[in-house]
């Protein structure tokens, strides 16, 4: 659903009291300092379903394991790092086959990430993905 449609679907937001408009301010001055380094990156990979790395940043490689499971390794280590994966299409074009996603570091291995995929029911099962590397 758009932001737009979202918005018009008749249901306004609360108006935000004192208190609470306070609180946020006082967060937002106190977390002045925190954030991603200077050094911080975003990489990213589009994988195809049978584990084709189709493009990226700092997406080295990307290989199938077995149905549904995937490695996509990167040229740093992501240990630290937040990741955020979708079932989405290689290309620019049609819909994403229904499916869900989870993505975890990969075992012993401190520059890949580990993904598994699920078609709609949540059985394991090959789907397309776009994968996020907040490091």
């Amino acid at each position: 659903m758009s932001s737009a449609r979202a918005r018009s679907s008749g249901v306004p937001q609360p108006v935000p009291g004192d208190e609470a408009t306070a609180h946020a301010e006082a967060e937002h001055t106190t977390c002045a300092g925190a954030g991603m380094p200077l050094t911080a990156r975003v990489l990213f990979a589009v994988v195809s379903a049978d584990g084709l790395l189709v493009r990226g940043l700092g997406a080295a490689a990307a290989n199938r394991l077995r149905t549904g499971m995937y490695q996509v390794v990167f040229d740093q280590d992501v240990t630290g790092a937040s990741l955020v994966g979708t079932v989405g299409l290689t290309g620019s074009s049609g819909l994403a086959p229904a499916g869900q996603i989870a993505v975890a570091g990969r075992t012993g291995i401190p520059n890949a990430v580990f993904v598994t995929t699920f078609d709609g029911a949540g059985s394991a099962a090959d789907r397309p993905f776009h994968l996020a590397v907040l490091s």
